[in-house]
């Protein structure tokens, strides 16, 4: 269970990042526009995703010598440490979010959500390169699996909660200083876990 918990945790933090992706859902749900369209899009391509990583490096896990396993523990705590400066770079971006109440089709929803997910190289990074690479840490498949499925968890809940109560937590949405309070909240998490990683490669 307790790789469900570091899957969902871990998962969270990263969806929780002020992203196009997330102020896109966050848009349509103000707008009250194909919610449900939107937020299953983003949480199954989450799913497909993760698992995707997860199962790249379960693959070539049986190939990883001490120094390639160094080498890709070196690379996540690069891009864990520019994830956590971009977190930390955000505190001075101002949050934009069109709340014109246009209508769009069904159609161009499809594909404006495709767009900001699969077109936004850092979904790569997050959920593929990190959370793959995270998920070599646990010895047995089923150990993985409830890694990724708490990962996915974070996804489901974040978007379905961000796409059905935009339009009533709008207020608290557009607020920067709740989102920096987020950030620092993640920051913290992330730094803990990178001091985590440096520490179980030197001793």
């Amino acid at each position: 269970m307790s790789e469900f918990l570091f899957g969902f945790t871990t998962g969270l933090s990263f969806i929780l990042a002020i992203g196009a992706q997330n102020l896109f859902v966050i848009e349509q749900g103000i707008k009250k526009n194909h919610i449900f369209l939107i937020t299953t899009i983003c949480a199954f391509s989450d799913f497909l995703l993760i698992f995707l990583g997860i199962f790249i490096f379960y693959s070539i896990q049986s190939m990883m010598t001490k120094t390639v396993t160094l080498f890709f523990n070196l690379a996540l705590i690069v891009f864990l440490a520019h994830f956590i400066w971009g977190k930390i770079k955000s505190f001075h971006t101002p949050l934009e979010v069109s709340t014109s109440n246009e209508a769009t089709s069904k159609s161009s929803i499809i594909a404006q959500t495709l767009g900001f997910t699969f077109l936004n190289p850092h979904v790569y990074s997050d959920t593929v390169f990190i959370l793959g690479n995270l998920s070599k840490s646990f010895i047995s498949l089923d150990q993985k699996i409830l890694f990724g499925l708490g990962a996915t968890l974070a996804s489901f809940l974040f978007f379905y909660f961000i796409g059905y109560t935009g339009y009533f937590l709008r207020r608290y949405f557009l607020n920067k200083k709740i989102w920096n309070i987020t950030n620092s909240i993640i920051i913290i998490y992330l730094i803990g876990l990178v001091i985590f990683l440096v520490f179980s490669e030197l001793f």
